[in-house]
């Protein structure tokens, strides 16, 4: 067997034993049958490859821990063709996810109540309302990955410490820098999240794809709930306002922040629950996007340079691009992570690259305005959280741009794209925390 094969079994094997019945006798004739299956389809013809995700599928005995392994290392075709969720788990797993939904719901409803109480103001809740769902969010993976205890003293003392110091800071009331954490302390937490979804595989370059795939998911999730949330919550106040006139009220005040809330571990749950139909709505959705925010950024790079108004975006048009920005990354990230590696540079890619090219062109028009402002106005935190940001973009767009172009001219593989995004990830994580931790301070928490 090929030495790439060999690797798998060993993986695979490592996989097996972290079952709790599953002694090393039991995994050595496991593997044995694994081997004499492998060995059979080669025979018929097929790559060493094939024949060990076929015969990895074919051992029906050991479902439970083979979807596991699907799940740690992540490959599509292995999820195909592996992950068929036991019967007697997918109980298990609902009853964990409704009760971590549950005690979210608790915590957003705790913390709104004493916001109410308060006499002081409620500002804080805008900074820490990412430390009441995000945690519980990495709670709920840790209890589903079991993972090690000392992975989760580590995370535990990241998430206490992050709480402590951003709630210790002397912000002044109505502060840009109590704004630049509300926004930059949700980025971080979902890293931490990230740090348990992955688990071992943290200098993984495929798991790091994982998490990334699993975040464009759940965001699609999370956005069919919310749609879904407010046409109930319309049609309910349309209902009930001619019969309870407070109804809205209650709604507002209890409902909405709930869902909204329990909906971060529903999503997740979906996600892992429902691979399958997600996987192939996903793709769906990126590819009809990309071609359409292509169209519109080239609209727009041209629109905007031929008008000579790169001096004059205010301050709301800079986070508009910037988000869009993030949006186009995201789509293009998530398109080619989606994608056959092996398949040669196509029409969408093609897509991709334009969109790329005028996504530079406008975030470099969004540079010379910003450093035109901070000549004549100085720096402020937000200036410079916002500079900081778009030099980091315009450098991972410049070398997704090289990588896409390498892709059609030298027909380079699309795992150099996917191993430039996933090693560029510690870099925004980075440039987050800095913002988090280093500007409050440094501008007087103003």
């Amino acid at each position: 067997m090929s030495a790439v094969v060999e690797q798998q079994i060993e993986r695979w094997r490592t996989a097996v034993l972290r079952g709790p019945a599953m002694t090393a006798g039991d995994a050595d004739e496991l593997e044995s049958h694994l081997r004499d299956q492998i060995a059979e389809l080669e025979a018929t013809g097929l790559s060493g490859d094939e024949a060990f995700l076929i015969a990895m599928r074919r051992l029906g005995q050991v479902d439970t821990v083979t979807a596991e392994f699907a799940r740690e290392h992540g490959e599509r075709l292995w999820k195909q063709l592996a992950m068929v969720e036991p019967e007697d788990r997918a109980p298990r797993r609902m009853g964990i996810m409704i009760g971590f939904a549950a005690l979210v719901a608790v915590l957003v409803q705790i913390a709104r109540l004493a916001v109410e109480s308060s006499a002081g103001g409620g500002e804080w809740i805008l900074r820490d309302m990412s430390l009441l769902v995000l945690p519980a969010l990495a709670a709920y993976f840790a209890v589903l990955r079991r993972t090690a205890w000392r992975r989760i003293a580590v995370v535990a003392a990241i998430v206490v410490a992050l709480a402590v110091t951003v709630n210790l800071f002397p912000f002044e009331p109505g502060a840009a820098t109590s704004g630049l954490v509300a926004i930059h302390l949700p980025v971080v937490l979902w890293l931490v999240v990230g740090a348990i979804y992955v688990g071992e595989g943290i200098r993984s370059p495929a798991r790091r794809m994982d998490f990334i795939r699993f975040s464009g998911e759940w965001l699609v999730y999370y956005a069919l709930i919310a749609l879904g949330g407010a046409v109930l919550v319309g049609l309910a106040g349309l209902v009930l306002t001619p019969v309870a006139p407070s109804a809205m009220q209650y709604i507002g005040e209890w409902v909405i922040p709930t869902g909204a809330g329990a909906a971060v571990i529903v999503a997740a749950w979906l996600v892992e629950a429902k691979k399958s139909v997600i996987e192939n709505m996903a793709p769906v959705l990126t590819a009809i996007f990309t071609p359409l925010f292509t169209v519109m950024l080239l609209v727009a790079a041209v629109g905007y340079a031929v008008a000579g108004v790169g001096r004059e975006f205010d301050r709301d048009l800079l986070i508009v691009f910037d988000v869009l920005l993030l949006v186009v990354l995201g789509l293009v990230v998530y398109g080619i992570s989606a994608r056959d590696r092996a398949r040669p540079a196509g029409v969408m890619d093609t897509f991709r690259l334009v969109a790329v090219v005028a996504a530079i062109a406008l975030d470099l028009l969004v540079l010379v305005s910003m450093f035109d402002r901070v000549g004549e106005f100085g720096f402020t935190a937000n200036r410079v959280a916002a500079l900081g940001l778009n030099i980091l973009l315009l450098i991972n767009l410049a070398g997704t741009a090289w990588l896409l172009f390498r892709m059609h001219v030298a027909q380079a593989a699309a795992e150099r794209l996917e191993r430039w995004q996933t090693d560029y990830l510690p870099v925004f994580a980075g440039w987050a925390i800095v913002v988090l931790l280093v500007l409050p301070p440094l501008f007087g928490f103003a």
